[in-house]
């Protein structure tokens, strides 16, 4: 062999190496690969950002730190405020009520009462204002006297003994044991058993505290050891000014109608309101103010004022007007089961108006008068047959594969028997050998020629056509009382309220009215009332509006006759002796009693003399 090596054994010369072409393919027929370029890191974020301390959501930013600050349970601070300070405090307490009135808070704030400690107070106390010794490791849940539990996740009963081995041995630090048991209702009953020895005979030192949403799960023989206290709903109006200076604290603007919309939304639960508003005030950017159009469009409601109108189309059993009402509130993004529940609210409203007068209406004024007008104009029966209806129409609509589609068959059923007699009525009629009352204006089909109430069609189909041609014939309306009566006998809310509020008469006589505008007048109120008395009486009208010389409108009248009612009992002789025999008092109303009529108010019968 030789010594020579093999040519490609032999190492050339670095210099004498001859550079690859770059242009040229490998053995696999691809190009060398593209040089890497180097990619810079990842720019720092802005010191800005990254020194923002996480957020804290309002329902835990601004949970009550004293009982001063529990809202709408004033009842239950007196109690346990004469409670502390006559030193009668119960061994257990029972905390019920709906999610979000505050339970949990108020087990927390009993916690720290019972085991309050300052430097110049040695007993329990109800004065939170300033931290006692113990205050702030009981609130931020890490005292180790104070054990705040979940039953939900401690079911079993050998947990629950081995929570209560602990309770025959003394606090550490504060001058009680608290045991908060939250969800207490979903123990089971081995535990329940194993709690109620324990609570029966607690040793003087252990205090327990249970708080609940299901109050008849708990059994009895652990509530008739405790003291019970019921957690009310917050009102709407108070919640909606709790919400309103929780805005203010933290800078945000939001309308009054729209805070209003989120008291109403959270149905007496203060934790779910704030949260609504936690969600409302980021609508918007910063220093704006969030209309209550996109708290609306957030809440998924829809406008009030046009579920009132429905509710009025639907008294009114106008089908299509109805149906077209509630697609544009559909298109709006409205929820349908929402709907239904503003029609039982409405039916609701209207029905209390009719008793207690719309003053008893928690909503705006101009709102209460339109559902007191459906009250005033429809009979209890018609009401309360509405408010069964809507009950099934709500359940119908919940279930229901296609919501938008139930509620228009709901509207066509409502109205369909918007006034139909009720079955007393309908008895005294077919006894009498009466015509059936009731039934749909001939307006209400939306186009329609008929009315589509069952009474009126069986009229109809059963009269001869010359009767039903002679009912079409044109109304005499001989004085302007007579256009009133038969706008309420139309049950045209909304013209009925136009006229009573806007029409100052000048002068009329048949076919022509004209009036006085009063101030706020519609620009369409003229053209509405042509509109709606030549399609009831079949004949044209004129409608004119003049400068002045026109009289009061109703309800210019109606607040004279009371002003004056009011003057003139402030000025009788008896009322002033009474108002100066005692200083500071005022009259707070003038209520008009009705006269008995009939037996009552005939005089009493003469008793015959005796005979001898």
């Amino acid at each position: 062999m030789s010594d020579t090596a093999p040519p490609w054994d032999e190492d050339e010369p670095a210099a004498e190496a001859e550079e690859r072409d770059t242009l040229t393919v490998d053995i696999f027929g691809e190009p060398d690969p593209e040089p890497q370029v180097p990619v810079p890191p990842p720019a720092a974020p802005s010191p800005a950002l990254a020194d923002m301390p996480a957020y804290t959501v309002l329902a835990r930013k601004y949970r009550p730190r004293t009982f001063d600050d529990l809202i709408g349970q004033e009842a239950m601070v007196r109690t346990l405020t004469n409670a502390f300070s006559s030193g009668r405090i119960a061994h257990a307490f029972m905390l019920t009520g709906v999610r979000g009135v505050g339970k949990t808070t108020t087990a927390r704030l009993l916690a720290q009462a019972l085991n309050y400690e300052s430097d110049t107070v040695h007993q329990p106390s109800m004065d939170l204002s300033v931290d006692g010794l113990h205050s702030a490791a009981i609130r931020d849940g890490r005292h180790m006297d104070v054990l705040e539990l979940d039953a939900a996740s401690r079911t079993k009963v050998d947990e629950m003994r081995e929570l209560l081995d602990g309770v025959r041995y003394s606090p550490v630090e504060a001058r009680y044991k608290v045991y908060v048991i939250d969800e207490v209702h979903m123990l089971s009953t081995a535990a329940f058993n194993a709690l109620l020895k324990t609570l029966e005979e607690p040793p003087p030192h252990a205090k327990f505290i249970f708080a609940t949403t299901e109050i008849r799960k708990v059994p009895v023989t652990i509530l008739s050891r405790c003291q019970r206290f019921d957690l009310r709903r917050v009102e709407p109006p108070v919640l909606a000014a709790h919400l309103q200076k929780i805005t203010d604290l933290e800078g945000a603007k939001v309308e009054a109608e729209g805070i209003a919309l989120i008291s109403r939304a959270a149905e007496g639960s203060v934790r779910d309101g704030l949260s609504i508003l936690d969600q409302a005030i980021v609508q918007t950017d910063p220093g704006q103010i969030v209309p209550a159009k996109v708290v609306q469009d957030m809440l998924g409601l829809a406008d009030r004022s046009q579920t009132i109108e429905l509710f009025e189309q639907v008294m009114r059993g106008e089908t299509g007007a109805a149906i077209a009402t509630f697609r544009t509130l559909w298109g709006f993004g409205a929820d349908p089961v929402q709907v239904v529940l503003d029609l039982l609210e409405h039916s609701h409203q209207a029905a209390v108006s009719k008793a207690l007068g719309p003053d008893a209406l928690a909503m705006p004024k101009e709102q209460a008068q339109r559902l007191a007008a459906v009250g005033a104009l429809a009979s209890a029966g018609s009401l309360s047959r509405l408010w069964q209806m809507l009950l099934k129409a709500h359940d119908e609509v919940r279930r229901a594969p296609d919501p938008s589609a139930a509620v228009e068959m709901a509207l066509i059923r409502l109205t369909y028997a918007a006034d139909l007699p009720g079955p007393e009525e309908a008895l005294k009629a077919l006894r009498d050998g009466d015509p059936l009352p009731g039934g749909p204006s001939g307006g209400g089909g939306g186009g329609q020629s008929s009315g589509g109430g069952g009474a009126v069609a069986q009229a109809r189909f059963a009269q001869p056509v010359a009767q039903v041609a002679a009912q079409t014939e044109t109304v005499a309306l001989a004085t302007f009382d007579d256009v009133l009566k038969l706008i309420e006998a139309k049950r045209d809310i909304g013209m009925k309220l136009d006229v009573d509020r806007y029409l100052r008469l000048v002068s009329y006589r048949p076919g022509a009215i004209v009036y006085e505008p009063a101030p706020n007048t519609p620009a369409n109120f003229a053209g509405r009332l042509v509109s709606r008395l030549k399609e009831w009486t079949g004949q044209p009208w004129l409608v004119a509006a003049e400068g002045g010389g026109g009289a009061e409108t109703a309800w210019e009248k109606q607040k004279r006759e009371q002003k004056e009612a009011r003057l003139e009992i402030e000025a009788d002789p008896f009322v002033r002796s009474v108002m100066d025999a005692f200083p500071g008092a005022e009259i707070l109303g003038v209520k008009q009693l009705a006269i008995p009529q009939g037996e009552a108010a005939s005089e009493p019968p003469v008793e015959p003399e005796d005979e001898d």
